[in-house]
């Protein structure tokens, strides 16, 4: 594949793959020095049009490990404060020589019309409320490490937890965890939906508190107030405690069983109890495998990834 959209755009095969090739970007980075030559020689630009901590530094970390050389885009200082259009950024910096833009736009489909203006590889960091794959991909690998499911998600069942209605993670998800066999449940408020979800492969439940004792992931979502154009919630607090993950009920989950979020996470809000003292909690192995799975997504894209050699990730690039 030449771009990575949409979850949409992967088969269950696909997805397999790119989680065995994460397993080896996983022992590269747990080297004493974590880079190979994989990329070199390979400019990789971030074009973050919204902002972001996790994700825009996941990505940089992930190329340079790789030894891609890297160019990080700041809209606050660039030309389109001064009116440049998106197709015209593109197009000038394509002609500086890039292999691959990492986008990230609070329009849904800005991505896949970046395609049209540059012959570059596409990554969508995440696009409105439409997708981010690579958070799809590393909520995967979390859960497959963690419970040991390699071959797949059969008779896993996964609440997802909260704002679905906003959530480009939620849509991801849904379909990754759905493509590689696990049963998932929505949990929200009606206002917090989505208005149709004909084509998700999902139950829906407005009750946490029965669903708890049987789930093996609970994945929480935080509250988008920043999307929000109405009033969707009484108050933060009727939210909290109708569906707000407090020390008691995660008592009452199972012990196996994981609780995740993609973060940042509203602590008070979906996220009352504390994290750190969770069992369950891969809220931080999420963090790490993210950049592991971002490596292998550009090897994949830019690299041998589809036919991986032993001496594709041999040695330092020092």
């Amino acid at each position: 594949m030449k771009h990575l959209l949409s979850i949409e755009d992967l088969s269950a095969a696909q997805i397999h793959h790119l989680l065995e090739l994460t397993d080896h970007m996983v022992e590269v980075s747990s080297r004493p020095i974590p880079k190979v030559p994989a990329l070199r020689g390979k400019n990789v630009v971030s074009l973050f049009f919204e902002d972001s901590t996790r994700t825009r530094t996941s990505f940089d970390t992930a190329a340079k490990r790789l030894s891609a050389d890297t160019m990080n885009f700041a809209i606050s200082s660039s030309s389109v404060n001064k009116g440049e259009s998106l197709r015209d950024t593109i197009e000038t910096i394509s002609a500086m020589g890039v292999d691959a833009f990492v986008v990230r736009h609070k329009s849904s489909g800005a991505p896949q019309m970046v395609t049209r203006w540059t012959n570059a590889s596409i990554i969508n960091a995440g696009d409105g409320w439409h997708q981010h794959p690579t958070q799809a991909l590393l909520d995967c690998f979390t859960i497959r490490t963690s419970l040991n499911r390699r071959d797949g998600f059969d008779g896993l069942h996964i609440a997802i937890v909260g704002d679905i209605k906003h959530s480009r993670v939620a849509r991801s998800d849904v379909q990754a965890f759905a493509a590689l066999g696990a049963r998932v449940t929505l949990v929200a408020p009606p206002t917090l939906l989505p208005p149709s979800l004909d084509g998700w492969p999902v139950e829906v439940s407005h009750d946490l508190d029965a669903l708890l004792p049987h789930l093996d992931v609970l994945y929480l979502l935080r509250v988008q107030r920043e999307r929000m154009d109405d009033a969707l919630l009484p108050s933060l607090d009727e939210y909290s405690a109708m569906y707000g993950l407090t020390p008691a009920r995660a008592a009452r989950m199972a012990p196996h069983a994981l609780v995740m979020h993609p973060g940042p996470m509203n602590r008070g809000v979906e996220m009352v109890a504390d994290p750190g003292e969770l069992p369950g909690s891969v809220i931080l192995n999420q963090v790490t495998n993210g950049v592991a799975v971002r490596m292998a997504v550009l090897f994949w894209l830019l690299g041998s990834g589809a036919d991986l050699k032993s001496s594709d990730l041999k040695g330092d690039a020092s």
